[in-house]
């Protein structure tokens, strides 16, 4: 229970998001606002007090698949299927709803850094029919602009969860049907707001979720979004007060979690924790557990907490067996902690359902770290599908800067990992496109420059091993020796597992400035 919360908190736990009848948002009474749900300030300030606190699919795993394919055969098939998954915008056909066609276009985007699920919209196992019933609905009444905005906002949902960019179009066909029969409804924005993050574009983002805000300042999927935008612009003081404007309206998991991640960003990763976990206690269904024990995981995972992540992750996977980002990060926990079978069994679960850049780079790298027989070409065929899913991306309208950079910095084209890299630059300013900016320049020999970026990214206390590591390298190559140890042992020190290859390198360079001294 927060300071600023009474009794009358109990009333409403705060994961509880029912998915509303279409129709208007309700308007939200400023005082009932501050009642529903603890606040996630006052679990941070409790924190920072020193305060104790507390897609889907089936099919085998890659060592089944390898039984079933040895060898070459195995390899060709695997890519083949990740390839065709890849491909499914091309390929799928369209959905007519009352005289809608919705042409499936090719686009899709790993959620950003910080960017978690829309408020609102129907989610987990439920989301597919939700859409189906929303379809049906929208048959037999085809005026209802909030059933419009609902399903475009569905289809975001259905984009992020599923890897489905053909998903992207189909909502702003929805979205924009909502806003042709009700001119300026908050609903209809907070969705453009939201499918406008979900294609990075995050100024967009902003400018929808301000006009949805001015509409209705009670919009839930509005004030997360809004919040979004400026994290991953990099505003952060103001995303900051974002937070703290959307706690004490709509308090609930939606805002906790981003709450959260702000706290993160700026260093304070017990304040971080502490709101987490409020959020997990008040979570009210399969999905809010999911989702907020997953991200509970990935941030012990990266203070280096692996048995921590390895539990969270098992409650997540055990709310939604199905949870991709669970397996994801339960997949890098394993990998972290030594059960290098595990991890590559579970990645390559992972990536054959969603062949997104993240896990393929993760399931490379361990390729390339275990180095048995094939296992060479098995990572170049990772990092080829990124590429694969990056022309997609670009194809269907999505802003993949960042994710071309990250990607190609180390396992592709070094130009082009610069180009990417100084495009995002001049869009945003977050401590990781300072970060991709600065390897970018380190790999390409352009040490002096990427410096600067490279202590941009590690000036708001974020504690992150990655950043740590490119820091250190960079002051490496550059001759500061005392500042490049400090930072090299940094990242080891606070997430030894952060990367196989990166771990490898930075102890070498660790061990290479000891014997220089």
């Amino acid at each position: 229970m927060s300071p600023r919360t009474n009794d009358s908190a109990s009333r409403r736990r705060p994961g509880a998001q029912p998915v509303r009848a279409p129709g208007r948002e309700r308007a939200t009474d400023p005082s009932a606002a501050r009642e529903e749900g603890t606040s996630a300030r006052g679990a941070a300030v409790a924190a920072a007090a020193g305060g104790g606190g507390p897609g889907t699919g089936s099919g085998g795993t890659g060592a089944d698949a390898r039984a079933a394919y040895p060898g070459r055969r195995w390899r060709a098939a695997h890519l083949a299927g990740c390839a065709a998954l890849l491909a499914v915008a091309m390929t799928a056909g369209a959905v007519t709803s009352q005289g809608v066609r919705d042409a499936r276009g090719a686009a899709a985007a790993a959620p950003a850094a910080g960017v978690v699920p829309a408020p609102g919209a129907p989610a987990g196992g439920d989301l597919d029919a939700g859409v189906r019933s929303l379809q049906a609905h929208l048959r037999a009444q085809p005026r209802d602009f909030g059933a419009w905005a609902v399903l475009g906002l569905a289809y975001v949902e259905q984009a992020r969860t599923e890897g489905d960019p053909s998903r992207y179009p189909q909502a702003e066909r929805a979205l924009g049907r909502s806003l042709a029969l009700a001119p300026g409804n908050d609903q209809a924005l907070a969705g453009r707001a939201a499918l406008a993050a979900a294609r990075h574009d995050f100024t967009g983002a902003l400018e929808h979720a301000e006009r949805a805000l001015r509409q209705n300042p009670y919009n839930e999927r509005a004030l997360s979004c809004r919040i979004d935008a400026l994290v991953e612009l990099g505003r952060y003081a103001e995303a900051a007060e974002a937070a703290d404007t959307a706690d004490g309206r709509r308090p609930g998991v939606p805002v906790f979690t981003r709450y959260a991640y702000v706290r993160e960003l700026r260093g304070d990763v017990r304040g971080a924790r502490r709101v987490l976990e409020q959020a997990l206690a008040g979570a009210a269904s399969p999905a809010d557990v999911a989702y907020v024990a997953t991200a509970l995981g990935q941030l012990a995972w990266s203070q280096g907490e692996y048995g921590t992540a390895l539990r969270h992750y098992a409650r997540a996977l055990a709310a939604d067996e199905d949870h991709i980002p669970a397996l994801e990060g339960r997949a890098r926990a394993q990998a972290a902690s030594g059960d290098r079978a595990a991890a590559v069994a579970g990645l390559e679960r992972v990536v054959a359902r969603s062949p997104l850049p993240g896990p393929l780079v993760a399931l490379g790298e361990l390729y390339e770290a275990r180095g048995a027989a094939g296992d060479r070409a098995r990572a170049r065929d990772q990092y080829a599908l990124v590429d694969a899913w990056t022309a997609l991306a670009r194809a269907g309208g999505v802003n993949a800067d960042l994710d071309t950079a990250s990607a190609a910095a180390d396992h592709g084209d070094a130009k082009e990992a610069l180009r990417a890299a100084r495009a995002e630059w001049n869009r945003r300013h977050s401590v990781h496109t300072a970060d991709a900016l600065a390897w970018a320049l380190h790999v390409n020999g352009r040490d002096a420059e990427a410096l600067p970026y490279a202590r941009r990214a590690t000036a708001t206390g974020h504690r992150n091993a990655v950043l740590l590591y490119h820091r250190g390298m960079i002051e490496y190559a550059t001759g500061h020796g005392s500042e490049a140890r400090a930072a090299l042992r940094a990242a080891l020190e606070l997430n030894p597992g952060f990367s196989p290859l990166g771990a490898r390198a930075a102890r070498k360079a660790l061990k290479d400035l000891e014997a220089s001294r």
